[in-house]
């Protein structure tokens, strides 16, 4: 597995307005909830998945990804490895074509699923590093 280069990542990253995050918690000291925050504040919209959750940072939650009406642009994950094929078997429901999981998440058997079903798919990779790396202010 390889992911897409800087370059690419960089014209997803300027291209997309919305970012669902699946497995988005409500705690304020969580990773998911910091990174969402930071992503939310450089002018995504934020579109939470959690089915535990009824609302994170103003926005509706949803149960999957399957049910989110708006548009999504960006699929970020914040699950454990063994809950990404799940995630991108409900992903193939979604218009969506790109899928982000976060650094120290990576599952060969979604890679290769969401590859072969047209997904840009990067793995093992904090969004918001990315894009203070390449898009920065």
């Amino acid at each position: 597995m390889q992911n897409p280069t800087q370059d690419t990542m960089k014209e997803l990253l300027e291209n997309a307005k919305s970012i669902a995050v699946v497995g988005l918690s409500d705690k304020e000291d969580r990773t998911s909830f910091q990174i969402a925050k930071a992503m939310q504040q450089e002018g995504y919209t934020i579109i939470p998945v959690n089915p535990t959750v009824d609302e994170v940072l103003g926005e509706k939650s949803y149960n999957t990804l399957a049910e989110v009406e708006e548009n999504i642009d960006i699929i970020n994950v914040f699950r454990r490895p063994e809950h990404l094929v799940e995630v991108a078997e409900d992903a193939l429901n979604t218009k969506c074509k790109v899928f982000w999981a976060q650094q120290g998440i990576v599952n060969e058997e979604a890679h290769d699923l969401l590859k072969e079903n047209g997904f840009t798919v990067i793995m093992d990779s904090c969004i918001k590093v990315v894009h203070a790396v390449t898009v920065g202010k």
